[in-house]
């Protein structure tokens, strides 16, 4: 065993974390921990912007930003952090510019903006409550603005000193009478477990698209963070609400970014009918995700798809119309997608696209300074820090708008830092850790190496992502989820029956992929349950026999802990309502 002792450990090394990284300054000592390279965090593949209500290009306000967001979030945000993150989006915005990250800029050399779906505002800003229509509020650096982001935290906090430990698979949170001290990875190089003895801990892990068949998240998408913690107690937070994002390249999920969209592109059915117009008169092509997802679902359900030669159906998002400047500067890499996946020319023909599962809007229980909390009386455990998409705060609610991703991340992951480093300037210490810290991680990995059955890895996988996509999938009913329930208890007794091809230790993907399977089933299990209770429709969550959103018994977060050989337990609490009382959701 090789102990570190260090101040802060920041699992995850995307823009949550790096932004919290940034913050931790000398004389505190930060190590980051990814199980990959940090410029291979999945933060680097956003496409097509980050929110701010910068008004450059035309008049806005953090209000109507944080109406958009109460809305998009079908009214299960929590409008106090809501507010908060609004307000602190233009400053967070500007600290970025200064940092060094290459925006993309208007004539005048303001930051560009575009239009992103559901932001808005009101067409009479002289009147709150006139018709509202789309604004341009997304800052951007060409369709590459996570890429751009991602770079410009790493070169600082190179800068700040900051140790990267690259390749090192958290296992375990050490949780230990009441206080979070620590970590355990294996480094995957050498095959050795390590302990990271902090002070203060922060998961910036990011979500868990792996669990389904289609997604736009990368293979390390596997939601370890949030598997991690739920194995030791600590709930996780409305788990039912995934995002679908509604055009993912046809069959591979490669996410086509609502850029296209905002820059004019148009979804069109096998008619040619730009169908959305049905669904959302106003916005039309830029109605919310959950929205979208569901309209292009429908269209296929009632025949209106376009057929593939192997006999699935996706539909057409239509960027003909616009200047080849507009596809040249503004959406290179969308356009290098179709070309390079499908062989598509979008200056000449549609992009086939169907809905990919994308982003968590659930996760880790936090407050607004990203301390973790394990109740419905909010009660923090010491020590322990979230931020980004492992975390919920909740700003994103039952539905995330676009935009407001990397905004979670720069905004909440700055609050973490800082609240990391007033905690260490309060006089936290290196408190004791448990003798057996080491036990847990080393029998998993043990039990795995030396198991004896007939099971592999690839074949459970895949079996468990067609289930969910199958049973828990845009549209769900009861019968499908407690199908769903019955196939995880299956897959878990198969998974105890593993065998694995490599029993090395040094390099063993195929140990590593073994352990990810397990936060799968885990994560998909806190899904699953989590979809089965929740009796009613909002956002994301999409009952087919409960159609309606049922504010009198369903307007509260959802709560789910683990329990070692029984269902997990389900409570609530209550959604924090300030100004703005939940209304019918139209476009």
């Amino acid at each position: 065993m090789q102990e570190h002792r260090v101040d802060v450990v920041i699992v995850g090394s995307g823009g949550a974390g790096l932004r919290a990284a940034v913050e931790i300054t000398p004389p505190y000592t930060c190590a980051v921990l990814s199980k990959v390279h940090p410029l291979r965090s999945h933060t680097g593949a956003a496409q097509g912007g980050v929110c701010a209500a910068l008004g450059n290009e035309e008049e806005d306000s953090w209000e109507w930003h944080a109406y958009d967001t109460i809305k998009g979030s079908d009214f299960l945000g929590d409008q106090d952090a809501i507010e908060l993150m609004c307000q602190d989006a233009i400053r967070a915005i500007i600290e970025l510019e200064h940092m060094g990250m290459p925006f993309s800029r208007r004539p005048d050399g303001r930051i560009a903006q575009r239009r992103f779906g559901g932001h808005t505002k009101p067409e009479n800003p002289a009147d709150p409550n006139s018709r509202r229509i789309p604004v341009r509020r997304a800052c951007y650096s060409a369709d590459r603005t996570g890429h751009a982001m991602l770079h410009t935290l790493y070169e600082n906090a190179l800068k700040n000193n900051v140790r990267f430990f690259s390749e090192f698979f958290v296992t375990d949170v050490i949780v230990y009478n009441g206080s979070c001290r620590g970590v355990v990875a294996l480094d995957i190089r050498s095959g050795e477990l390590h302990v990271f003895h902090a002070k203060a801990v922060l998961f910036a892990t990011g979500g868990y698209g792996r669990v389904y068949q289609v997604t736009s998240n990368a293979h390390a998408g596997t939601g370890d963070g949030m598997a991690v913690v739920y194995r030791r107690g600590i709930p996780l937070e409305d788990m039912e609400f995934v995002q679908f994002h509604p055009t993912g390249l046809w069959r591979l999920g490669v996410l086509i970014s609502e850029a296209a969209r905002g820059e004019g592109g148009i979804l069109r059915n096998k008619h040619g009918e730009p169908f959305m117009e049905r669904y959302a008169p106003t916005v039309k092509d830029l109605a919310p995700r959950d929205l979208v997802s569901r309209a292009i679902i429908t269209e296929i359900r009632e025949g209106r798809g376009i057929e593939a030669r192997d006999g699935t159906f996706y539909v057409g998002l239509d960027l003909t119309h616009l200047p080849e400047q507009v596809l040249r500067e503004k959406l290179p890499e969308i356009t290098g997608f179709a070309q390079m996946y499908l062989g598509v020319d979008p200056r000449r023909e549609w992009i086939p696209v169907q809905p990919t599962v994308h982003y968590a809007m659930g996760g880790i229980p936090t407050d607004v300074d990203g301390r973790v909390v394990l109740d419905a009386n909010n009660t923090v455990l010491r020590g322990m820090y979230a931020a980004g998409e492992v975390a919920c705060v909740s700003v994103h609610g039952a539905n995330r708008l676009g935009t407001n991703s990397l905004l979670d991340l720069i905004v909440f992951g700055r609050r973490a830092g800082k609240a990391i480093m007033e905690y260490l300037r309060s006089g936290a210490d290196w408190e004791e850790l448990p003798a057996d810290v080491l036990e847990f991680s080393r029998e998993r990995i043990e039990r795995l190496r030396s198991g004896s059955g007939q099971e592999r890895v690839a074949p459970l996988r895949k079996e468990l992502q067609r289930s969910m996509s199958e049973y828990v999938g845009v549209f769900r009913t009861e019968q499908q989820l407690l199908q769903m329930t019955s196939i995880l208890q299956d897959l878990r007794q198969r998974y105890q029956r593993l065998r694995l091809q490599d029993t090395g230790r040094q390099f063993n993907t195929e140990l590593v992929e073994a352990l990810e399977l397990e936060n799968l089933l885990d994560v998909a299990e806190a899904i699953t349950y989590s979809a089965l209770n929740r009796r009613e429709s909002r956002g994301a969550h999409a009952r087919e026999d409960y159609p309606k959103r049922d504010d009198q018994n369903w307007l509260k977060h959802t709560l789910i802990r683990k329990r070692e050989g029984a269902e997990p337990e389900i409570f609530y609490k209550p959604v924090r309502i300030t100004r703005y009382q939940p209304v019918e959701r139209t476009y």
